[in-house]
């Protein structure tokens, strides 16, 4: 039988940085990047559903005929009136990328204001994938109705994964982002965290405090990014590490954690373990950062 990813969030509009100083428009977002490489890592017997809003216009139509052409379900992608999709633009300083971001019209933030259409999208799914960007850009009442649906889903077995993805610049405060974060972690099965941003935004001294953290909150597995460093992946007291192999040339780290989570969680979920899960994640993501924009042809 089919099995259902549902990955839930903002696909926006990139524009991203050529060698010849010029712009090249594509589509991403840290969820969209992340189901766009599960369609690739997963078997053909999985389906990869997106679930989000755009708008009715050329843009949003583009939008969606580049999500179908991937091989990614839009049958959850709500059109609404009076809406377009955001747009950011990355810029580079050596490999290392900044955003600016045009997000004040994005249907997306209404992603979670249907519970009907959620409790439709999640029904019966195998994976509900989400990060904190996803819970950013909605409003504190949407964000508790995506809180109850995801909570049902799980309850029904629906197996939820969650990527911080702290963005303070998303946020009223750091302590809103922090408390939002830590309730979402506490609806997953499996949390994502890069240590770097958890380092900065909650002061984790090392991966193992971030662990420690996500545990308390009430997540099964916690699986540590760490840029080029190792990978730390608890599942309970087990723990496994896993040393990426070297990078060379890094030419854009956009995607590089939204890649990786995607190859983590297709070796996780056929089964293989945390090793086999880390090293896959691993190679994806330093394949992408080889290459210019969140996301490259495999």
């Amino acid at each position: 039988m089919t099995k259902r990813f549902v990955s839930i969030g903002e696909c926006m509009v990139e524009m991203a940085p050529q060698p010849d100083g010029t712009y090249a428009m594509g589509f991403a977002g840290d969820t969209f990047n992340t189901a766009w490489y599960a369609r690739t890592c997963l078997p053909a017997a999985w389906q990869v559903d997106y679930l989000t809003a755009v708008g009715r216009d050329a843009v949003s139509d583009r939008m969606v005929a580049f999500m179908r052409k991937a091989g990614i379900d839009t049958t959850h992608v709500a059109r609404l009136d009076g809406r377009t999709v955001g747009l950011y633009l990355i810029e580079l300083q050596g490999a290392e990328r900044s955003f600016s971001y045009w997000r004040g019209a994005s249907a997306a933030r209404a992603l979670a204001d249907d519970p009907a259409r959620l409790e439709a999208a999640l029904t019966g799914a195998d994976v509900a994938y989400f990060s904190g960007i996803t819970l950013a850009i909605l409003e504190p009442e949407a964000r508790t109705r995506l809180a109850q649906a995801l909570t049902r889903a799980r309850l029904a077995g629906t197996i939820v994964a969650f990527d911080p993805n702290l963005r303070p610049k998303l946020w009223p405060s750091e302590q809103a982002m922090c408390t939002a974060v830590t309730q979402a972690a506490g609806l997953a099965d499996i949390v994502l965290p890069s240590f770097e941003d958890e380092a900065r935004h909650f002061g984790d001294a090392d991966p193992m405090a971030t662990v420690t953290r996500y545990q308390a909150a009430g997540a099964k597995v916690v699986v540590v990014k760490d840029g080029a460093g190792e990978v730390l992946c608890a599942e309970g007291t087990a723990l496994t590490r896993h040393n990426p192999a070297p990078v060379a040339p890094v030419v854009d780290t956009t995607a590089a954690g939204d890649s990786f989570n995607a190859g983590f969680l297709a070796t996780w979920l056929a089964g293989q373990g945390a090793l086999a899960a880390m090293a896959a994640g691993s190679a994806l993501a330093g394949r992408v950062i080889g290459a210019r924009g969140a996301l490259i042809a495999l």
